[in-house]
């Protein structure tokens, strides 16, 4: 998240790199708490996939996490002009 805030600040100063942090931690404490919409990221590249890889979106961003009955991890986030169903590929070996 770092580097997305400092990538911000060059590109639009200070008070948008101090504000679009929180968008994106809004969006994570939403997954945590059940209320944001999410997708598994089986749809981007197959059944295959863990079950629990998930994606949703904040921003410009996308956050991809993993959620069980007990917790969520956030894995990373991808901007919405990366490739995100290549990122997910990445993210996880095949089974």
């Amino acid at each position: 998240m770092v580097e997305i805030a400092v990538w911000t600040k060059d590109h639009f100063g200070d008070h948008q790199a101090d504000a679009y942090p929180e968008v994106l931690i809004a969006q994570c404490k939403a997954v945590a708490g059940g209320t944001a919409q999410v997708q598994s990221c089986g749809l981007l590249i197959g059944a295959d996939l863990q079950d629990d890889l998930r994606f949703t979106r904040a921003g410009q961003h996308y956050v991809v996490f993993v959620e069980t009955a007990a917790w969520v991890s956030i894995v990373d986030f991808v901007h919405q002009r990366e490739d995100l169903a290549g990122k997910v590929r990445g993210l996880e070996p095949r089974r």
